[in-house]
């Protein structure tokens, strides 16, 4: 049976203490991904309000390095924390709300793209990173239609 990665089995696994301080930031990241680092740390302090703020910070980095966290960072973009689940997806922000959501890989295992060019360079690639950039629906649905909420400027179309 594999353990949750928000579990004091996967913090042991990973050779890390079991602490309070990190399993709170896993359960926070494990209920809410894609969270910025001061969102991780709003939420992990307003469930468990002994851990201080430099403490969620130290957590955070300990669980990226032990892959427990995955820090996912858009171009121009605040970095973004998720539960590392070894799973290979990638993702899709959107430019207008910087929502951010998982997008399962086409390809399946890693690196899933092909890394020849850079294997003739003497580079062993084992991970590739997608990131999709578009609208999400809502801020589609925020945009106005330019067929029909721009004024026409065609002479026989006015009246």
């Amino acid at each position: 049976m594999t353990s949750s990665p928000a579990s004091a089995d996967a913090l042991a696994a990973a050779g890390l203490r079991v602490t309070a301080p990190r399993l709170a930031v896993l359960r926070t990241l494990e209920s809410h991904p894609h969270l910025e680092a001061a969102d991780v740390v709003r939420l992990t302090r307003e469930q468990h309000r002994g851990v201080s703020v430099q403490g969620v910070y130290d957590v955070l980095r300990a669980l990226t390095e032990s892959h427990l966290v995955r820090r996912v960072e858009p171009a121009h973009a605040v970095a973004r924390y998720e539960l590392d689940l070894g799973d290979n997806h990638h993702h899709v922000v959107c430019r207008g709300c910087d929502t951010i959501v998982d997008v399962p890989c086409a390809l399946g295992s890693a690196p899933c793209l092909d890394p020849s060019g850079a294997s003739a360079l003497g580079f062993e690639v084992d991970e590739a990173e997608v990131i999709y950039w578009g609208l999400c629906p809502g801020c589609r649905e925020a945009v106005p239609s330019p067929t029909t909420d721009v004024p026409s400027t065609h002479p026989k179309e006015q009246v």
